[in-house]
């Protein structure tokens, strides 16, 4: 090996050592945001709802937090009013907060969210109707499988875990036992930020996981204004 060829191969391994160096560093400072506090990690199916008190479409009144309906306004079966995080569907993530109680009924076959259908539109990549209150585009897809993971809990009643039926009654019951954050060092991979919540708290959030999953129907049976705080 001559001289200038040693050098050369030099010059090169230390600048692949540099440049994994340096995709590395960028990748874990991607997947730990010192300023995010997260609270809890799971996993669930969700199902989208518009709840305007217009009485169409399965409209079943005002959320019952007393929150206008509106774009991150979620509804959970157990989890307090005012819980916020976000989800992550197909590497898109976006915001919510917990603004109303549901799904009833399914929330006993695992599905234990429900995204405002604005949410639900941009995370599936289709189109929200302000005339039917679907989802265009998406096939009649009602249900996604989504992460999430939750940043604050709500003040009030509710379950501060991983959520569990409606059925329960754990959203009335107030919780001064939440769950164990959980441990540094296994943040989930980075996602894609699709938009911004223009809701009463927040803005986006950082990276988590994606998952994918489709469904057939829309939940329109969640018990909904039992509740008003």
């Amino acid at each position: 090996m001559s001289a200038r060829s040693g050098l050369r191969t030099l010059a090169l391994l230390t600048a692949s050592t540099v440049g994994a160096l340096t995709i590395a560093g960028t990748a874990a400072h991607a997947d730990s945001n010192t300023d995010e506090k997260v609270l809890l990690k799971g996993s669930t199916t969700a199902s989208y709802f518009w709840d305007d008190a217009s009485g169409r479409a399965g409209d079943t009144g005002l959320p019952a937090s007393g929150k206008p309906m509106q774009k991150g306004l979620a509804a959970s079966p157990s989890w307090p009013l005012m819980t916020e995080g976000y989800v992550i569907h197909d590497g898109k993530k976006l915001p919510f907060f917990v603004g109303d109680r549901g799904p009833g009924v399914p929330s006993n076959n695992g599905v234990m969210l429900d995204l405002d259908g604005k949410t639900f539109a941009e995370l599936t990549g289709g189109t929200f109707n302000m005339d039917t209150l679907g989802v265009d585009g998406v096939g009649g897809q009602g249900h996604i499988k989504v992460d999430y993971v939750i940043t604050k809990w709500g003040d009030g009643p509710g379950k501060k875990n991983y959520p569990v039926p409606f059925s329960t009654g754990a959203y009335a019951e107030r919780d001064n036992n939440p769950a164990e954050p959980p441990a540094a060092g296994l943040a989930l991979p980075p996602a894609r930020e699709t938009g911004e919540w223009s809701g009463s708290t927040g803005a986006v959030v950082a990276s988590a996981v994606a998952a994918v999953g489709g469904g057939v129907a829309l939940a329109s049976d969640r018990v909904r204004n039992l509740l008003k705080g």
